[in-house]
């Protein structure tokens, strides 16, 4: 296998334009599986790391292989893989740019990927690479949110649930991580309460929400406090601008738990360029995530509120990272009990056609995920 050919897109240097090159081939050993990559699809922060890698994750090494999200066949297994062999369809989260991984070989813009056996998922016959592709980071963020120890430490998901009587709040329900984080809290058992535009109403109360309501509405934190009713609250998933503080409005009136699973900061990374002009929009962008965070902090300790925030790939490290794509999912994927949400949108095919996509979800993307076929 030494010999196979691979190609990558490459991220060269910090704030470096992204370029398809050849790629060395890695060869697994323990627990590591190579695949070859069939679908992947597309994060905010896959395209952030080009212009804010160097703040975001400061350990990166360069030239570097990003991205997260893969599906795809099982070509090589090393030496203690018990559960995959050559051959297998899977799908897998890529921890390429995770601190304690943190290598080329292991991101998921490649032909030939080296994934960790624990992170990985057998496909049932009848799910397409292109739809599976959509579930890793999404899935991964959700389950750090709900299952970490330090977050909300929900009690395991299940294929057969046991129903629980209380009630976890998914603050922006339509996009890839609340998507996910509902059809978990539900598997785990909890009721689920969730927040996005009205016409994604439908879609989130399809994957198992009670109760949705307008984000935007002015009465938004009142109107979920009174639907929790009798039922404790045990605890709130923040997602989207603003959501954090929300969010902490929301568990203090409510009682129950007092953490907030805090996903997204107070300001977008979005439109900052990887060249000129670069510090004049990023500066701004610092200093109002810097002093939403100081506030939310604030905030939160005065009332008694842990506010975390979410590593989407800390799992790979602690228990949750088996919990989910080791014991619970390839059941509840054979079965039809979760559904790789949100629906994919197959945005062209090719290493070559990653950038492209990347500035078309730069765009903007409502209840639907990228990808791109390899």
């Amino acid at each position: 296998m030494q010999e196979t050919l691979n190609k990558a897109l490459w991220l060269a240097a910090k704030q470096a334009p992204f370029s398809v090159a050849e790629a060395p081939y890695t060869a697994p050993r323990g627990r590591e599986v190579v695949v070859r990559t069939r679908a992947v699809a597309l994060n905010p922060f896959d395209r952030h790391l080009q212009t804010i890698g160097s703040l975001a994750c400061p350990w990166l090494n360069y030239p570097m292989v990003v991205g997260h999200d893969l599906a795809g066949d099982v070509v090589e297994v090393g030496e203690a893989v018990t559960r995959f062999q050559p051959g297998d369809r899977v799908l897998g989260l890529a921890g390429g740019v995770d601190k304690g991984r943190n290598r080329a070989a292991e991101g998921a813009f490649q032909d030939y990927v080296v994934l960790l056996e624990h992170m990985m998922t057998p496909l049932p016959a009848a799910l397409g690479y292109d739809q599976a592709s959509v579930l890793p980071l999404g899935l991964s963020t959700a389950a750090c949110a709900l299952f970490q120890d330090e977050f909300l430490a929900l009690a395991p998901p299940r294929v057969q649930r046991q129903r629980r009587s209380e009630t976890v709040v998914v603050w922006g329900g339509s996009t890839s991580v609340g998507a996910n984080a509902i059809q978990l809290a539900v598997a785990a058992g909890y009721d689920v309460l969730t927040t996005c535009s009205p016409k994604n109403v439908d879609f989130v109360r399809g994957l198992g929400a009670r109760q949705a309501f307008d984000y935007r509405s002015a009465t938004v934190v009142a109107d979920l406090v009174g639907a929790l009713g009798q039922s404790r609250c045990a605890g709130a998933v923040a997602i989207g601008t603003g959501a954090a503080s929300a969010c902490l409005d929301l568990v203090v009136a409510a009682g129950g738990a007092r953490t907030v699973a805090v996903v997204t900061p107070p300001a977008t990374f979005d439109g900052i360029p990887a060249g000129r002009g670069r510090l004049r929009k990023l500066l701004p962008i610092l200093v109002g995530n810097a002093s939403g965070l100081l506030k939310l902090m604030w905030r939160a300790k005065r009332h008694g509120v842990a506010t975390p925030f979410v590593w989407g790939t800390a799992l790979i490290h602690n228990h949750v990272g088996p919990l989910i794509f080791q014991d619970y999912l390839p059941e509840a994927l054979a079965s039809g009990a979760f559904q790789p949400s949100p629906p994919c949108r197959v945005a062209g095919h090719g290493l070559e056609a990653i950038p492209a996509a990347m500035a078309m979800h730069e765009a903007g993307l409502s209840a639907a995920k990228l990808v791109v076929t390899l």
